[in-house]
């Protein structure tokens, strides 16, 4: 197949194009490096069957130029701020949601009808089963990513109906690994470096995360593209387990041997719309053989080890 990945230059962007081409496709990769880093797809630049193609999904003439001759579309490029968001609601909404309506648009015009999306867990606001379902029922929204990332669900499913759309939707909790760029291991990672005898954590340090290490994550909506065919499936990727903010900050405190005084800001959640508790139900992704392969413990020893090995990251996030 050729297949169409926004935000082909970021985290998870690149290192699927990657994988894509490693299992024999031809790969367009589409972003416009406000967060890519060209470094990451320069290994694919010398792949006969990668394009790259700097635009804008706010462009619609170029994204629908971009996309001619693809069969599928992984839509990855969005405003992963979170922590921010309120001090820029708009950024959600255009790069989100009208972004994504961009992409199923373009789509349209190609002929194209096959998409996997990248959404999130933070959908399911401050949700009170757990572990948390697809089907689950939604409380209210808690942050604009969320929203916007919903919004942009809305989109697809109704494009499912309206014009016979199908692929899978996606809803990750936070992937770890290699090309990481943003999240906690950086943020402890690059305050230690700076100071190993303190380091201040946002809330009280037992807020419940969940983390995907990326090769598994890959693994997951690869096998969940082959399976899906004349639907829009959603899929939770996520690990069976979960840990406190105060593991992680051990288990790097430990790889790094410092042992540092520990300031916290107080209360339940780092920041608004910051969800205390997250853990997502795996069932219907591992029910197509799908298992990962590292623990929560692993992808953040990998990522830390990766981000050692590059601290020009450090300062690009800084």
């Amino acid at each position: 197949m050729k297949a169409f990945v926004t935000g082909g230059a970021g985290f998870i962007g690149s290192s699927l194009v990657d994988r894509l081409l490693a299992d024999g496709h031809d790969v367009v990769a589409y972003d416009n490096f406000s967060t890519g880093r060209r470094e990451f797809v320069n290994a694919a630049l010398a792949h006969p069957r990668f394009t790259l193609v700097e635009g804008d999904t706010l462009n619609l003439p170029a994204l629908t130029a971009a996309m001619a001759g693809c069969d599928v579309v992984f839509h990855l490029a969005a405003n992963a701020d979170v922590r921010f968001g309120t001090e820029h609601p708009k950024k959600d909404l255009e790069q989100n949601t009208i972004a994504t309506f961009h992409v199923l648009e373009a789509m349209r015009a190609n002929g194209i009808k096959r998409i996997a999306f990248a959404s999130t867990g933070s959908v399911y606001g401050e949700a009170y089963v757990f572990p948390t379902p697809e089907d689950a029922p939604f409380p209210l929204q808690t942050s604009l990513y969320g929203a916007s990332k919903l919004a942009g669900e809305g989109l697809i499913t109704a494009y499912g109906s309206g014009f016979g759309f199908e692929g899978c939707i996606f809803r990750f909790v936070s992937i770890l690994g290699e090309r990481y760029t943003h999240g906690h291991v950086l943020d402890f990672y690059r305050n230690l470096r700076q100071d190993s005898t303190r380091l201040t954590v946002l809330g009280n340090g037992k807020q419940r995360k969940s983390y995907l290490y990326i090769g598994d994550c890959l693994d997951a909506m690869v096998l969940a593209m082959e399976k899906t065919r004349r639907t829009i499936e959603i899929y939770n990727l996520g690990t069976s387990e979960y840990v406190e903010v105060n593991d992680s900050i051990g288990w790097i405190c430990e790889q790094l041997g410092v042992t540092p005084a520990i300031a916290y800001t107080g209360g339940d959640r780092g920041w608004v719309g910051d969800n205390p508790f997250i853990f997502l139900d795996n069932a219907k992704i591992r029910a197509l053989g799908w298992t990962p392969k590292l623990t929560i413990r692993d992808g953040v020893l990998r990522t830390l080890e990766y981000l050692q090995r590059n601290p020009a990251l450090l300062e690009a996030r800084a």
